[in-house]
């Protein structure tokens, strides 16, 4: 008899598990159903932030593969959870009031992070502190920091590129995010800033060093050299623009080239990123180790 009431118990307290965590999920849904539309467009018709897509399907990976260390931890549900989820509602209303979309796409990670901890606790929301941090690279960063890392990203590749072309004997005269050759002036507008590339660089670094390293110095030194390896594949295509331009004309080096060039210097900054993991991997070593391969 005792062992039917405990099954029963546990039964019940399955379905009490599911239950509330689905209404939960299903209202959240419904009350962000807008913003999530809007969001789900910018990632379709802006080049900048297509990476969005892959984002939640990282995260969602990361959540599936590590379920068994989620899944484990005791629950000690939090009220804490109800306060952050409030100061989410908070954030959302705010941003939709004030027409700041960051601010109301942000907050939705601030009320799943205090659903977790309402319904699951501090252990609970640490275990599942990545997959749900992650989803911070799908939304796209405000308007006013974008302008602010554009410019100078801008005006370093064509520096960059400046250099290269006067190694390599091609008359260019730099003014300001502007080259001008002989032949053509060439303008490294906002779509060349490696703003693009940087941004899912830095994403796919992240989860890539997560997954691949348990190494915590290794996770954070990847992301941070994405920046530098962003800027200098994006110079090389506005090198490689240059150097068409100038022996073939204009019409060189845009249509196809432009496009694949885009591709191929992206698989290059992708090929580097994995050369630095294998340079950190060495550096990691111990030299027993070293001595032992």
């Amino acid at each position: 008899m005792s062992t039917t009431v405990q099954a029963l118990e546990a039964s019940g307290k399955n379905h009490t598990w599911i239950f509330w965590p689905s209404i939960l999920l299903f209202l959240t849904c419904v009350l962000y159903a807008p913003v999530l539309k809007l969001l789900v467009m910018q990632w379709w018709n802006d080049p900048d932030y297509a990476h969005g897509f892959f984002v939640p399907l990282v995260s969602g990976y990361v959540l599936w593969h590590q379920r068994d260390r989620w899944l484990k931890s005791e629950l000690r549900p939090s009220n804490f959870g109800f306060l952050v989820m409030t100061g989410g509602l908070v954030l959302l209303f705010g941003g939709l009031i004030g027409a700041e979309l960051f601010t109301s796409r942000f907050s939705l990670l601030v009320v799943l992070a205090g659903m977790v901890l309402f319904l699951g606790g501090w252990r609970l929301l640490r275990s599942v502190s990545f997959p749900l941090g992650f989803l911070i690279f799908m939304i796209p960063i405000p308007v006013i920091i974008y302008n602010q890392v554009t410019f100078p990203l801008q005006l370093l590749a064509s520096r960059f590129a400046t250099s290269w072309l006067e190694l390599l004997q091609v008359p260019v005269f730099r003014e300001g995010n502007v080259l001008v050759l002989p032949n053509y002036s060439l303008e490294v507008v906002e779509a060349c800033s490696g703003v693009r590339s940087l941004l899912t660089l830095i994403s796919l670094a992240v989860a890539y060093g997560y997954l691949a390293d348990q190494r915590r110095w290794v996770r954070y030194i990847l992301p941070v050299l994405m920046v530098p390896i962003a800027i200098l594949s994006n110079a090389m295509r506005i090198l490689g623009t240059g150097l068409l331009t100038y022996h073939f004309g204009p019409k060189a080096a845009e249509g196809f080239f432009h496009e694949f060039s885009g591709w191929m210097i992206f698989v290059v900054a992708l090929v580097l990123m994995l050369a630095c993991h294998q340079i950190l991997k060495g550096i990691g070593k111990a030299p027993q180790q070293i001595a032992h391969d």
